[in-house]
C-alpha cells in the first residue's frame, strides 16, 4: 500500500466499522494522512454509530452512549488484516476496524466483535473453528429510490418481470451490472463464486467460497456495498428488504460446517452425522428461535417467514429440504449446515454470532435432536415455531438465559432496546396498507 499511495496508485483510505444493521460506515482518509497518522495506531468515530436505528437517529436509551454522557467517541483501531482495494471507488482502498471502549479493551456490542467472541468460545470450549460460505440474495428496480419516487405500480419497477431463476438470458442492463458485480469482487481480492437470478423478479443471489467465519462476514458487508454503488451508477435501487413485496422473500442463508486439527467434524468416516453435528444441530433448533432479533431485526423481517415459501416457517432439520430451518447439504466429509432463517435484512456478523451460539449451546448442553423431517417442514405442527412477530421475538430474546450467558445481558439489553425502537417506530406510523384496506371500510 506504502508503495501504491507513493506513486499515486491510491490516494484514498476508507476506515469503516460494520453498524447495528449490517452497513459500512465511518471515515475517508488522505492516504498519506492514513499512514502517518492511523496506521499505527487508532481513530476516533462517534459512539453512536453503534446505538442507533436505521435512520441514524440518536435514541435514548442505549447504556453505550446518550444526550446524558454527551454522545462521546469511542476508538476504532485499524484490523490491517482487512485492507484490500475496492475498484468501485477510484484509487481507494478499504479497512475494517475494531472497536474499543476508553479503556482499549473490545466492545462487546460491537457486531464484528460479537462474532469474534463466539468463534473464540467455539475454539477454547471444544478445540473447533468454523468454516463458512454465505449465499446473498437482493432485489434491483429500475430507477433510483427517492422519497418522491416510491415503490408500486407506476412507479420503481423490478429490473425483469418474470420468474429468470437459473436464467442465462438477462436483460442487457442486468447483464452489465453482474459483470461489473463481479469483477469488482474479483479486483477486491473476494471473486465470487456464482452469482445468478433467482425466482422473484428483479432478485440477484450471490454465493462466495468457503472460508473463516469472520472473513465470509467481511466479504458479505464489502458485498453489499459494492452492490450498492455499482446498482447507483446503473440508474437501478438494490434493496435487501427481507421481504420488499408482497409474495417475495429475500434471503441470507449461512452454510456453516465445523473443523478440529484441519479435519471437518460433522460428520463420521461413513459420511452420517457425528455426535459433534447431532448436538450442532440439536442446539440450533432449540436455541436460535431465542435469538432472532440478532437475526430478523425488524417487523418486515417476519413477513418472509410465509406458508408456501421457501423460507421457514418452524425450527426444523432434513436432509436437502428446503422448507427446513437446518438443512444439511453435502456428501462425505464435504456434509455441512445450511442455516436458512436469515433474511437479507440480516447483520451477517449477528446473524453468524447467533448460528455459532446456539451450536455452542449445542455441544454444552446436549438437547435431545428433534426427529428429521423428510416431508414439507411447514406442516410440521409439532416442531417449535419461528416467532411470527418482532414483538414475539423480543420477549424471548430479552427473557433467555441462553441468550443472556452466550452474549451477556449488557448485549442483549442493547439489542432487545434497538428492537424495541423498531417496533415503537412502527406503532406510530399508519402504513398504506391500512388505508387502503381500511379507509372507505371502517
Amino acid at each position: 500500500m506504502r508503495t501504491a499511495v507513493g506513486n499515486g496508485r491510491i490516494d484514498t483510505v476508507i476506515l469503516a466499522v460494520p453498524d447495528l444493521q449490517g452497513r459500512l460506515k465511518g471515515k475517508r482518509y488522505g492516504a498519506r494522512h492514513f499512514l502517518e497518522r492511523v496506521v499505527g495506531g487508532d481513530a476516533e468515530m462517534c459512539a453512536y454509530l453503534l446505538a442507533t436505528d436505521v435512520g441514524m437517529n440518536p435514541i435514548d436509551g442505549f447504556a453505550l452512549t446518550s444526550w446524558e454522557t454527551g454522545y462521546a467517541d469511542l476508538t476504532v483501531a485499524p484490523d490491517l488484516g482487512t485492507l484490500r482495494r475496492v475498484p468501485w471507488l477510484p484509487r481507494t482502498t478499504m479497512v475494517l476496524g475494531h472497536a474499543l471502549t476508553p479503556e482499549d479493551q473490545p466492545l462487546a456490542v460491537a457486531p464484528r466483535q460479537m462474532l469474534l467472541t463466539q468463534i473464540g468460545r467455539l475454539a477454547a470450549a471444544h478445540g473447533l473453528h468454523v468454516q463458512a460460505g454465505l449465499e446473498s440474495e437482493s432485489l434491483l428496480y429500475e430507477g433510483r429510490f427517492t422519497s418522491t419516487r416510491e415503490l408500486g405500480e407506476g412507479r420503481l419497477r423490478p429490473m425483469g418481470a418474470m420468474n429468470l431463476d437459473y436464467a442465462l438470458d438477462h436483460p442487457p442492463v442486468l447483464d452489465r451490472f453482474m459483470r461489473r458485480l463481479q469483477s469488482a469482487l474479483a479486483g477486491a481480492g473476494s471473486p465470487m463464486e456464482a452469482i445468478k437470478t433467482e425466482s422473484g423478479p428483479g432478485q440477484v443471489e450471490g454465493t462466495f467460497p468457503y472460508g473463516p467465519a469472520l472473513e465470509a462476514c467481511d466479504t458479505h458487508i464489502l458485498f453489499k456495498h459494492a452492490v450498492r454503488t455499482l446498482a447507483s451508477r446503473a440508474d437501478l435501487t438494490a434493496t435487501y428488504m427481507a421481504a420488499p413485496q408482497t409474495g417475495v422473500g429475500s434471503g441470507l442463508h449461512l452454510h456453516v460446517s465445523l473443523w478440529r486439527g484441519g479435519e471437518p467434524v460433522l460428520a463420521t468416516s461413513d459420511g452420517d452425522l457425528s455426535d459433534t453435528g447431532r448436538h450442532a444441530i440439536a442446539g440450533l433448533v432449540q436455541a436460535l428461535p431465542q435469538l432472532a432479533p440478532l437475526y430478523a431485526p425488524n417487523t418486515n423481517s417476519y413477513r418472509r417467514y410465509a406458508m408456501g415459501s421457501f423460507a421457514p416457517t418452524h425450527m426444523t432439520w432434513g436432509y436437502d429440504n428446503r422448507r427446513c430451518a437446518v438443512r444439511v447439504v453435502g456428501h462425505g466429509s464435504g456434509l455441512h449446515l445450511e442455516v436458512r432463517v436469515q433474511g437479507a435484512d440480516a447483520n451477517a456478523y449477528l446473524a453468524m454470532a447467533a448460528v455459532l451460539a446456539a451450536i455452542n449451546h449445542g455441544l454444552d448442553h446436549k438437547p435431545p435432536l428433534p426427529p428429521v423431517q423428510t416431508a414439507n417442514a411447514h406442516q410440521a405442527a409439532d416442531a417449535p415455531a419461528l416467532p411470527l412477530t418482532l414483538e414475539e421475538a423480543l420477549v424471548a430474546f430479552h427473557n433467555s438465559p441462553t441468550a443472556k450467558g452466550a452474549f451477556g445481558p449488557e448485549v442483549v439489553a442493547h439489542y432487545a432496546h434497538l428492537a424495541q425502537v423498531e417496533l415503537d417506530h412502527q406503532r406510530a406510523v399508519v402504513p398504506d396498507t391500512e388505508r387502503e384496506r381500511w379507509l372507505v371500510q371502517a
